[in-house]
């Protein structure tokens, strides 16, 4: 009998003190670079190493393109998986003129295909929590949105892109629309 009451004692006192930790913020959004800027960094500073960088966004775009996760893009408007392909893959038709006789009119097509390389960096839509005592924090990724680098015509790089948004968890993004 005293074992018994040992134990649900314990399992009284466990329960007592797991409390749930205080709300921190419903969302907050921010940006982390995945391919460092400067090379003179540590390997490790805002990069996460190469082959799993890409295995990573190559998840977070197979998703968005086969349809697994629903993308939606800055406006919270949902994406059909074709247009979500069609984000940095294009085909343009020059016409140009033969240098030699005849000099004939000619279409050449160029196409431009996504460069995953150009993916450095991710959005992150969280909520945070956090024990006020032991300042740990829980995080909970709501969303997630590849980031491109846009370059200008003379190569020198103009800012980045969202791709599109993911969210992962049900209530979005009509619980972002509601709010705003």
């Amino acid at each position: 009998m005293r074992t018994g009451i040992f134990l649900l004692a314990v399992i009284l006192a466990s329960c007592a003190q797991k409390q749930e930790k205080p709300l921190v913020t419903e969302r907050i959004q921010y940006d982390v670079s995945i391919k460092s800027p400067d090379p003179e960094f540590d390997w490790w500073v805002q990069n996460i190493e190469g082959s799993r960088r890409e295995n990573f966004v190559k998840s977070i775009l197979n998703a968005a393109y086969s349809g697994k996760l629903k993308a939606f893009d800055i406006f919270h408007t949902p994406m059909s998986p074709e247009e979500v392909i069609a984000i940095g893959n294009r085909t343009d038709t020059i016409l140009t003129t033969s240098p030699v006789p005849p000099y004939n009119d000619t279409l050449m097509e160029v196409k431009q295909s996504l460069d995953l390389q150009r993916i450095t960096k991710v959005r992150f839509l969280e909520e945070w929590w956090m024990d006020e005592k032991s300042l740990q924090f829980e995080k909970k990724v709501i969303g997630i949105a590849p980031i491109l680098e846009v370059f200008n015509e003379d190569g020198s790089l103009r800012g980045y892109m969202p791709m599109f948004w993911v969210y992962l968890d049900p209530a979005y993004p009509g619980k972002l629309k509601i709010q705003e």
